[in-house]
């Protein structure tokens, strides 16, 4: 199978790459290295360095016919988000509904989106 993981440089990301490459899949990682590190990549994945919101992605979705998104990308700083609100609404909404609209042109049969706890389950109640 052939799987583009989205902030592969980064830790949780690095690790989802590491585990596909190691079941045997093509892995190729998209990041812009905003908060990933080049040193987490595995040398066994195929890199770009860009951001989700570039629209030459959809070159590399057909290019490398990718059948499996795994989306790490995100804007993780709580301090940026709260100084640049519309920042981190490009980075984490437009550029992840950019990434859907494209997986779905190109036929990608899955889309795995990462998120966090907070976010999904909001603040608990004790």
């Amino acid at each position: 199978m052939n799987i583009l993981v989205t902030g592969g440089a980064g830790f949780i990301g690095s690790h989802i790459v590491n585990a596909y490459l190691e079941a045997g899949h093509r892995v190729i990682v998209i990041d812009n290295l905003s908060s990933g590190e080049r040193r987490f990549l595995n040398p066994g994945a195929k890199f770009y360095e860009m951001d989700i919101l570039d629209a030459k992605i959809a070159d590399i979705i057909k290019t490398e016919k990718i059948d499996t998104i795994n989306h790490h990308a995100a804007q993780i700083s709580v301090s940026e988000s709260v100084k640049n609100p519309l920042f981190d609404a490009n980075a984490n909404i437009i550029g992840t509904l950019q990434l859907l609209k494209i997986a779905v042109s190109s036929g990608v049969k899955k889309f795995i989106l990462a998120s966090t706890g907070g976010a999904i389950y909001g603040d608990q109640v004790h």
